[in-house]
């Protein structure tokens, strides 16, 4: 995957003190990768590949959502044997096709700019979010990651918002949760910590964002440089 370069950022924004983002669809553009992987798996069953387009608005929802896309015969019914075979070829093609959204990297440096931390908080397998990180160079920036496996419950349950929160000391009122999900903001809402819908991510045809209760929507990247947006806590 290729490293972004580091924008320079000047402070300006004023961002809450901690910033937790969802991975896929929020700051990663990973549905390159998860196409190579569904594609690999059809090939190795003599299936024809699927267009980007197919696919994209699924990420999101995961693997067993991906698999299902991918072999539609099954109904729906995606045994778990799958899913490990998914993740297996995700992790080879994992850094190959994806990159960062643009503005990301600007984001994330001006909210260091500003003395403010940010984390990542994600249903991906926490091993492959590590192997994300390291392949960006965000590792030692991230001040904390909390992957699908980390803890007992994983989004929409408001359990790993709340340990992101607890783990760095930083109160909930005082965090933002962004993410282009409706289980982000169902964690969000169920935490009691403000949310921003990411409008630039992966959403299914019928999804209807402004019904889903989060206190902001961002069409772009660029709009959350935007002080307004962050509400009563920035």
């Amino acid at each position: 995957m290729k490293r972004p370069a580091a924008d320079a950022a000047t402070p300006g924004p004023s961002f809450p003190p901690l910033v937790l983002f969802d991975l896929d669809g929020t700051l990663l553009d990973s549905a390159p990768d998860m196409l190579a992987t569904v594609n690999r798996m059809r090939a190795a069953r003599g299936r024809p590949a699927l267009a980007l387009a197919e696919l994209r608005p699924h990420v999101s929802k995961g693997s067993r959502a991906m698999s299902a896309v991918a072999f539609p015969e099954l109904g729906g019914q995606v045994l778990d044997a799958l899913i490990r075979e998914f993740l297996d070829v995700y992790a080879q093609e994992l850094g190959r096709h994806g990159a960062p959204f643009a503005g990301v990297e600007a984001l994330l440096a001006a909210i260091e700019a500003s003395g403010s931390r940010w984390g990542i908080v994600t249903n991906k397998p926490e091993y492959l979010a590590r192997q994300v990180l390291d392949a960006l160079g965000w590792t030692q920036r991230c001040a904390v990651l909390v992957g699908g496996d980390s803890l007992p419950q994983r989004k929409p349950d408001p359990l790993p918002l709340l340990h992101a929160a607890a783990s760095l000391g930083v109160a909930v009122a005082q965090c933002v949760y962004v993410g282009d999900d409706e289980r982000d903001v169902q964690a969000a809402r169920a935490a009691h910590m403000h949310c921003i819908v990411a409008l630039w991510g992966y959403r299914l045809a019928d999804d209807d964002p402004v019904g889903w209760g989060a206190e902001a929507l961002a069409a772009r990247v660029d709009a959350l440089l935007d002080p307004a947006v962050w509400g009563a806590r920035a």
